[in-house]
């Protein structure tokens, strides 16, 4: 509980700093595009710190670098608060995300230290409903908390959070024996492989956040930061490899088990950020829904997220969890698919139970992945275990919207001239209906050019709604499709022993 209290407050603050956007543009005179600095400055300090945030634990001690990650994340939500101008907020959103990226990894690697392996699914279930209620109820508050208040209280709110949590902290958590003695025995530092990281993926988080914007590779400004950050990982890879104490230790990915828990990690990443962003943007765009009421068609789904979780967390400690994690993933192909089905004119309660069954398999995949990641990795490996899932996992989310976006933007193009191929004096229902819309115009008082021009406009806004849904459709196959191709590959994963299953944490 005390470890799942500052992920929490980091969840939730990303989902309502995205719903306050427009309010921070206009008190600090921003435009849109320059106000989503405040949501890319975060999420770019955010990755660059996670795959750091395994070695980091391990030089300077997991306890202290949590404790001081919740604090430079607390103190930088109060600076938020305070901010004036948009550089300034940009500044502070960079101390938050470097704060709010050494949480994820740290605390999962505390878990796994201080439960044995039998108890780890229970454990990873407690923690993970944290992770998905704190999104779905943030939207709701955060609105509320702009709308009754002003935006900087969404920044404020996470003081007394941090305060409570390095309160607990300090007195309940501390560092294994075997963690202590692992930081008399480090080596040289690995200062090539941290400024890799640096460029690397500060350069990639920024090529997929703003990509879509710029017309990706036509824009000289992507093109240059992709090459850089190609150049810049092929090295980081080299010199990891290499490396006596990397920062990212890749030769865990012998592992098997957690070469396929990192593959799951990344996928579903894409499958839980991509689906989480594009229903929002289904609703608001083109059912014409508020972001209040969108807000509660998604809630439902994280209900139904937090109520699996623990179940996910019993089935996993009495079944083998392989057969967990394949049943997750028929369970999500399964809810995408159904989500094909999805029309213009769709009822609000249709949409909520779609959203609830394509989410409802997720901690089948979650909790067992969580398991198994640390399976025949000596522990000393745990910290680098966390840092590099959950890295993975980030990666996965922020490509996966990336290319949904870019995948949606094509097949808008390629339905709306598929659709108007149709619109022509050679297709009679399009006749009947161009006619049917002028007469009703005509019927008003328009005049009849004016009617023809009014019904031809009314035609191409059905005809782009229309694009708009198919492309939607084909989004959720293409997920259906990918998810549904891993639900035989769990059993390349190795179960836990008997011995390892039975084995007490030490934890201190």
């Amino acid at each position: 509980m005390t470890v799942t209290l500052a992920t929490f407050m980091e969840v939730l603050d990303s989902s309502i700093a995205n719903v306050a956007l427009p309010h921070m543009a206009g008190t600090m005179g921003a435009s849109p595009d320059e106000s989503t600095w405040v949501i890319t400055s975060y999420l770019v300090a955010t990755a660059i710190v996670l795959p750091m945030s395994g070695w980091l634990s391990n030089v300077i001690g997991r306890k202290r670098f949590y404790m001081a990650s919740v604090a430079i994340f607390t103190i930088s939500s109060l600076m938020c608060g305070f901010a004036t101008s948009l550089p300034m907020m940009i500044v502070f959103r960079i101390l938050q995300g470097a704060g709010g990226g050494g949480l994820g990894p740290t605390e999962q690697a505390i878990l796994a230290d201080t439960f044995s392996a039998k108890q780890r699914g229970m454990a990873f279930a407690m923690y993970g409903m944290a992770v998905v209620v704190a999104p779905a109820i943030g939207p709701t508050l955060g609105g509320w908390i702009t709308d009754n208040y002003n935006w900087h209280w969404i920044f404020f709110i996470n003081v007394p959070i941090g305060i409570l949590s390095l309160v607990l902290t300090n007195r309940v958590v501390h560092d294994p024996i075997y963690l202590k003695n692992l930081r008399r025995l480090r080596k040289r530092v690995d200062y090539l492989g941290m400024g890799l990281i640096v460029v690397g993926v500060g350069f990639l988080q920024f090529v997929l956040d703003k990509g879509e914007q710029n017309d990706w590779l036509s824009s000289q400004t992507i093109s240059i930061c992709l090459g850089v950050s190609i150049v810049a990982l092929i090295a980081l890879l080299i010199n990891e490899l290499r490396h006596e104490d990397p920062i990212m230790d890749l030769r865990l990915l012998k592992n098997r088990n957690f070469a396929t828990a990192v593959l799951f990690s990344f996928v579903l990443g894409m499958v839980l950020n991509g689906s989480t962003i594009l229903l929002p943007q289904f609703v608001q765009n083109s059912l014409g829904y508020t972001a209040g009421l969108a807000g509660l068609a998604l809630s439902p789904g994280g209900i139904a997220l937090a109520v699996m979780m623990p179940v996910a967390g019993i089935l996993s400690q009495k079944f083998d969890p392989r057969v967990i994690i394949s049943i997750g993933f028929a369970c999500t192909a399964a809810g995408l698919f159904h989500v094909t089905g999805i029309f213009y004119g769709i009822d609000f309660g249709t949409l909520v139970s779609y959203r609830v069954l394509q989410v409802i398999g997720i901690p089948l995949i979650f909790i067992p992945i969580s398991t198994l990641n640390y399976v025949g990795v000596p522990r000393e490996k745990f910290n680098q275990v966390s840092g590099i899932s959950n890295f993975t996992r980030n990666m996965g989310g922020a490509i996966g919207v990336s290319l949904l976006s870019n995948f949606l933007s094509r097949q808008r193009q390629i339905q709306r001239t598929n659709l108007t191929s149709h619109t022509n004096n050679g297709n009679p229902f399009f006749v009947r209906m161009l006619n049917g819309m002028s007469h009703n115009f005509a019927s008003i008082g328009h005049s009849a050019t004016e009617s023809s021009h009014k019904a031809m406009a009314q035609l191409s806004a059905q005809v782009d709604l229309q694009a708009t849904v198919l492309a939607f459709k084909n989004a959720f196959w293409v997920l259906g499709f990918l998810v549904l191709v891993l639900v035989p590959l769990p059993f390349l994963m190795r179960r836990p022993s008997t011995k390892e299953q039975s084995a007490a944490a030490e934890a201190h």
